[in-house]
């Protein structure tokens, strides 16, 4: 390859080694800094970059005061060396911050191709708000890393099993203990076979994986037992050579990927608080015929059921902006989506899962439904496996036993579609960390086939931007062949969707005591069927009108979250006064109510809703017979209302 005549080649060296740069003499100072950084480490801080001519006493100059000013006018020729002196970036957490990102600089300029910097949305598929690595480690995260309560709870269980004695086999005291009666492990495999437990719970796993890896008797120095997939080129190679996609080597490019069932999940059951909570929820599709998605928003507690379990109590759905069809629906944009998660929060919630509908009438007339979803078809469509894992990227599980600080998500996708008998039913499904860092890579794309994944192929296409910066490894699947054993797949062009999803349980409480037992408040952006929240309804569902208030009344009926989601839009509340509100609806406390009442927030918002509230209703005619002579007497009179108007 010819060198163009014009350009030079010059020579960098730091502490971190020596690479080249072919630059044009015209090119200014701060132009080079993006081509600059490309080569040295992640945590360089931007603003600190020195350049000198010596390595030692030399003329120092900061690369940012060299605004304006070409390399041919301070004398460099082809060939000369330049030195070059930066700082770290601080460290917060025991590991370094990502580089501070300068006017002179562009968003992520380590990926380039020919000293062109790429569009951030070519690169990113999952989105620009997390652009966090999972190659990042974190110095004793155990440490550092603050976790869930919950998880806090369950490390400090030893999750035994315990087990009685057997009358057949025991031949010790009381007080004895022998293998037929010693507690088992909770990742015990004869006890999961026993419950019919499919997979292992999260912390179940992390008991297994910790046995394995840290054993205290070899007196080695703690690991941490779990480590996220990365599917990605890592960056920063000991190698030298410049970034992918101008350079790549057996030590930053990722290893073949084999898949295979994951054995665990991060949830184990999905609780719905109460069945009002999916009632309500299919009212859309039963009004319209069209399909609804929503978001579950509810809180995490221990599950019993399976040793160390972990459940996700749903206490309310939120149906953000969509465009709903026969067959699926568009997510529009949610510009309320902080709001909405700063009202859960106030009440003691997070964001959960997600929910949607996959409804067909059957048309017999008795409310039965089109069963799609069985064993001979599939149960979560390779394109709603994307869609998960995007949500679950989104929402990543802190945890203080991964050397990333992270590990998976508790993030829930629930379905709700037909049974084998006509019903109506919830499937629950987490996708695996394995199709989570696929999909963040970019590795596999939706089919047209709902039962496959496709693989994507590596492309020399010089307009395809995205797939010049996508490295493909090769992907292998295992399987069960006809002879009953065990052969591996090579995965390209697709392979079958279950790899990449887990199931969960799901069920109903005994007793229906969710935190709002008063949700008839109309239901947000569903103008499509004729449903909107307006002041009139708020104030109907207070005991407000503009002759009386019904103080009791309303504080009784706070308890809906959408109604709390209305009033925070409102904005007449204070901060305070909102978390006041919304802790009278998740506690049902008449005391802290009526403390409500005596606010001047809550008084400027009944004050608003008595101008808007309920209406008395309108006096009413007497009904008229045309033989009387009072109807003759009516209707001259409403003759002459009407003398004169025109209909044009």
């Amino acid at each position: 390859m010819s060198q163009d005549p014009k350009s030079i080649l010059l020579r960098f060296e730091s502490r971190n080694g020596q690479f080249r740069l072919t630059l044009d003499p015209t090119d200014k100072f701060p132009a080079l800094l993006p081509r600059i950084l490309d080569n040295l480490p992640k945590t360089v801080d931007s603003r600190t970059l020195t350049l000198s001519n010596k390595p030692h006493a030399g003329e120092d100059r900061l690369l940012s005061s060299l605004h304006g000013v070409a390399i041919e006018e301070v004398g460099l020729k082809h060939g000369d060396k330049l030195y070059i002196k930066f700082a770290e970036a601080p460290q917060v957490n025991g590991h370094s911050l990502a580089p501070i990102i300068t006017p002179l600089q562009p968003h992520n300029s380590s990926n380039r191709l020919n000293g062109l910097p790429i569009a951030p949305a070519e690169d990113l598929p999952i989105t620009p708000i997390r652009q966090e690595t999972s190659s990042v480690t974190i110095k004793k995260p155990w440490e550092v890393v603050r976790q869930s309560p919950l998880d806090d709870r369950l490390d400090k269980k030893d999750g035994k099993i315990a087990r009685p004695q057997d009358p057949k086999m025991c031949k010790h005291g009381l007080k004895g203990m022998c293998d037929y009666c010693m507690p088992l492990e909770p990742f015990s495999p004869k006890y999961l076979e026993e419950k019919k437990i499919k997979h292992l719970s999260f912390h179940s796993h992390l008991r297994k994986i910790n046995s394995a890896t840290n054993k205290p008797e070899l007196k080695s120095s703690y690991m941490p037992p779990l480590s996220e997939p990365y599917y990605r080129v890592k960056r920063d190679c000991p190698s030298g050579h410049p970034q992918w996609p101008e350079g790549i080597c057996t030590k930053c490019q990722p290893s073949a990927i084999t898949l295979q069932p994951q054995p665990f999940r991060m949830v184990d059951h999905v609780e719905f608080a109460s069945p009002g909570i999916i009632d309500s929820f299919l009212n859309f599709w039963r009004i319209s015929g069209a399909q609804r998605i929503g978001y579950l928003y509810g809180h995490y507690e221990e599950y019993t059921e399976v040793p160390l379990g972990i459940k996700a109590v749903v206490e309310a759905i939120y149906e953000p902006p969509q465009v709903d069809e026969i067959d699926g629906c568009t997510l529009s944009s949610w510009e309320s989506e902080k709001e909405t998660d700063e009202v859960a929060y106030l009440c003691g919630l997070q964001k959960v899962g997600v929910i949607f509908t996959d409804l067909i009438d059957a048309g017999a007339g008795d409310g039965t439904v089109v069963c799609k979803r069985h064993m001979d078809s599939y149960y979560l469509s390779s394109l709603e496996v994307i869609f998960s894992a995007r949500l679950q990227a989104q929402n990543p599980k802190t945890t203080k036993w991964s050397d990333t600080g992270r590990f998976g998500s508790d993030f829930v996708t629930c379905v709700v579609s037909g049974d084998e008998d006509g019903g109506i039913t919830i499937s629950c499904f987490q996708v695996s960390n394995s199709a989570v860092e696929m999909a963040r890579a970019d590795l596999i794309e939706p089919s047209a086939d709902p039962t496959v994944m496709l693989v994507r192929n590596n492309s020399n296409d010089e307009e395809d931007s995205e797939s010049r910066t996508r490295y493909i490894p090769e992907v292998f699947y295992r399987r069960i062949n006809e002879y009953g054993a065990s052969v591996q797949e090579n995965a390209k062009p697709s392979f079958p969707v279950e790899y990449l999803f887990v199931t969960l349980t799901h069920g109903f409480p005994k007793d229906s005591a969710g935190f709002f037992n008063a949700s008839d408040f109309p239901i947000e952006n569903r103008e499509a069927i004729g449903e909107g929240q307006e002041l009139r309804r708020v104030a109907k569902k207070l005991g407000i009108s503009s002759s009386k208030v019904e103080a009791e009344r309303g504080v009784r009926s706070v308890a809906d979250f959408h109604l709390l989601c209305f009033i925070h839009g409102m904005g007449v509340l204070n901060k305070n006064e909102e978390s006041l509100l919304c802790h009278v609806a998740r506690t049902h406390d008449l005391a802290e109510g009526f403390q409500l009442l005596n606010t001047s927030g809550w008084a400027t918002l009944l004050a608003i809703l008595q101008e808007s509230g309920e209406r008395p209703p309108k006096r009413s005619f007497p009904a008229f017979h045309p033989d009387d002579e009072s109807y003759f007497k009516a209707s001259e009179q409403l003759a002459k209302r009407f003398k004169g108007t025109s209909l044009r």
